[in-house]
């Protein structure tokens, strides 16, 4: 069952599901961040990877070089045209053992052709969310920092499973900052 803002408001308060947490919808001058109806709009950081060739040929998640990304800190960070960078959740996350997420990318960068990752946060899942975000479009493209860039909707099971993220000691479990791919 999907869980409302009350649930949110509270597995937040009682078990840091979410720090920092932001009570409510924040929404004036900004693209929205906060707890919503049944989900939590998450900010971006201040900190990205910006996806440069460096004359690669091809893209290998088993072995992404890391001199293929340029680190970036700054409030606004632009995309280069038909790319993407890796950027973070500025919310650390702590996932229940009876709970699992979907992330979606918000409607306002997307309708810019701004493309944020859709990831499941797993059962005992717990760290700062890395999500790649790709610039579909033949010009530059801006995100924000300190603002609203996916949501998190929250899936509550009556029965925890058999074996969680934690349990499986998971490859991103943890993870703070920006974690690349790993196998």
């Amino acid at each position: 069952m999907i869980k409302p803002d009350s649930w949110i408001r509270r597995m937040a308060r009682e078990r840091r599901m979410i720090e920092p947490f932001a009570e409510k919808q924040v929404s004036e001058g900004v693209i929205s961040f906060g707890v919503g109806s049944y989900g939590y709009d998450f900010r971006l950081a201040d900190e990205f990877r910006i996806f440069r060739s460096k004359g690669a040929e091809v893209i290998d998640p088993k072995r992404i070089a890391e001199e293929s990304f340029e680190r970036f800190k700054g409030a606004v960070c632009t995309i280069p045209p038909n790319s993407f960078v890796l950027g973070r959740s500025l919310e650390y996350f702590r996932i229940p053992r009876n709970v699992m997420t979907i992330c979606v990318g918000k409607s306002t960068y997307a309708r810019c052709g701004i493309i944020a990752n859709v990831t499941p946060l797993e059962p005992e899942w717990e760290g700062h969310i890395t999500l790649a975000i790709s610039n579909t479009t033949p010009l530059p493209a801006k995100v924000y920092a300190g603002e609203g860039i996916a949501q998190v909707l929250f899936f509550e099971s009556d029965t925890p499973p058999n074996t969680s993220y934690a349990d499986k000691s998971g490859k991103y479990q943890k993870q703070k900052g920006i974690t690349p791919s790993k196998v």
